[in-house]
C-alpha cells in the first residue's frame, strides 16, 4: 500500500471519488496539509470524516500579516486535541518573489518550530530559494520531519537527512528538464516519502492537469526506474518510512 504524505484537501471537493481512484492504485492511505485557517478548518472536517486520512497543520509562509499569537495558540490547541494531526505544516520560508516580509516570515517560522518542540511532534518544511535560512533556523532546534517538494542537490539533501529530515518526492521527479533523478540516485530509499502535492505538481503525462493522490504509483516507478529497484521495494520502504516518522496506526 502507497501512502500520500502531502496533498490538499477541500470538504468541497468529491473525496469519495478521490478515494475511490485511490483505492484503485493501491493507494490506502492520505496525509492532508491545512496551512491556512480555511483550510485547516477543512481538514479537521475531512479526517473527522474518513479513517484512511490523517492531516498535518500549519500556517504557510503566505499567511504572514495575516496570523497573530492568538491564531498560534489556536493550531497548538488543535494538535494537542485531536490525534489524527500527525504533524506541523507545512511551514517554512518562501523568498521566491522577494524578501521584503523575510523578517516576518522569519519569526512565524521560529513560532511554529518553538511549538512543534513543545509538542514533540514532526515538521513539514516549505522552502522555496531560501535553502540557508530554512537550514540555519532548523539547525537551531531539536526537530524532525520532512523536506516538502525536495528539489535541491544531493549536498543539500545529506545536510537535510543528517538533520533527521525524510525528502519528499513528487511528480517534478518526472519532468524531462528535471535534475531530480540524478539526485535520488545517489540518495538511500530510507531517506525518501512520496508525496503528490494534489492538486498541484501533476507528474508527467498529466503535467499541466490537476494531480490527484492515485498518481503516487508513477512517482514510485520513476524512483524505481532510477535507483534500479522494483517497484514494490519503493513501495514498502517510503510507506515504511512515512509510517515512522508521522506513527501512523496503520
Amino acid at each position: 500500500m502507497y501512502i500520500d504524505t502531502h496533498l490538499h484537501l477541500s470538504k468541497n471537493d468529491d473525496i469519495e471519488s478521490i478515494l475511490k481512484d485511490c483505492y484503485s492504485n493501491n493507494v490506502g492511505h492520505l496525509i492532508i496539509s491545512g496551512c491556512d485557517k480555511e483550510a485547516i478548518i477543512d481538514a479537521l472536517d475531512i479526517i473527522d470524516k474518513y479513517e484512511n486520512i490523517n492531516a498535518v497543520i500549519g500556517f504557510h509562509p503566505s499567511e504572514v500579516g495575516k496570523v497573530n499569537d492568538d491564531d498560534l495558540k489556536w493550531l497548538e490547541e488543535l494538535i494537542i486535541n485531536n490525534d489524527k494531526i500527525v504533524g506541523l505544516g507545512e511551514i517554512g520560508l518562501d523568498y521566491y518573489y522577494g524578501k521584503d516580509n523575510m523578517k516576518e516570515q522569519l519569526i512565524l517560522f521560529e513560532k511554529q518550530l518553538l511549538i512543534a518542540e513543545r509538542l514533540h511532534i514532526p515538521v513539514v518544511i516549505h522552502t522555496r530559494d531560501a535553502f540557508q535560512d530554512t537550514y540555519d533556523l532548523l539547525k537551531k532546534h531539536s526537530l524532525n520531519g520532512v523536506i516538502h517538494c525536495f528539489n535541491g542537490s544531493v549536498e543539500v539533501a545529506n545536510l537535510y537527512i543528517n538533520l533527521g529530515y525524510y525528502l519528499g518526492i513528487g511528480g517534478v521527479i518526472t519532468f524531462k528538464n528535471s535534475k531530480l533523478p540524478d539526485v535520488i540516485k545517489k540518495i538511500d530509499l530510507s531517506h525518501l516519502l512520496l508525496e503528490t502535492d494534489s492538486p498541484y505538481l501533476s507528474p508527467e503525462p498529466y503535467r499541466g492537469k490537476p494531480n490527484s493522490p492515485k498518481n503516487i504509483p508513477i512517482i514510485a516507478e520513476k524512483i524505481a526506474l532510477v535507483k534500479e529497484i522494483s517497484t514494490e521495494n519503493v513501495e514498502k520502504i517510503t510507506s515504511s518510512n512515512a509510517s515512522q516518522i508521522f506513527d501512523l496506526k496503520i
